[in-house]
């Protein structure tokens, strides 16, 4: 991990690595959630690092408005990563203390997101 990432950029990428540890264990989420659950929550996890990774990289003065899409989309991916770990534990996947675990990454990497997006809206 590079010393110069923003901080929501090396808490994005912990969010990713957890997930996939988490999703690809076949004794917690049984093949019957493969399609439908576990791809869309290692997706999701990815393209909330894409899209923060991408943003860090644009150019503020000439794509500003870009910037804060990608910003806004990564908040939204990860809202709905939140839905997918709270369904997780509905259908009795994963545990309480997992959630809790998991569910805080997720708020992390959001709040640090609009806090970074509010920033640039100043600018």
């Amino acid at each position: 991990m590079a010393e110069n990432d923003l901080k929501v950029i090396q808490k994005a990428k912990e969010l990713a690595t957890h997930t996939l540890k988490v999703t690809s264990n076949a004794n917690r989420y049984p093949k019957k959630y493969r399609f439908s659950l576990v791809d869309k929550m290692q997706n999701k996890s990815m393209e909330i690092y894409e899209m923060l990774f991408e943003a860090n990289r644009t150019d503020i003065k000439n794509y500003k408005r870009d910037r804060l899409e990608m910003q806004t989309k990564a908040i939204t991916y990860c809202d709905e990563l939140l839905f997918y770990i709270e369904m997780s534990y509905e259908l009795n996947i994963i545990s309480e203390k997992s959630v809790e675990y998991w569910s805080k990454l997720v708020s992390d990497v959001k709040h640090m997101a609009i806090a970074w997006r509010t920033k640039d809206r100043q600018r």
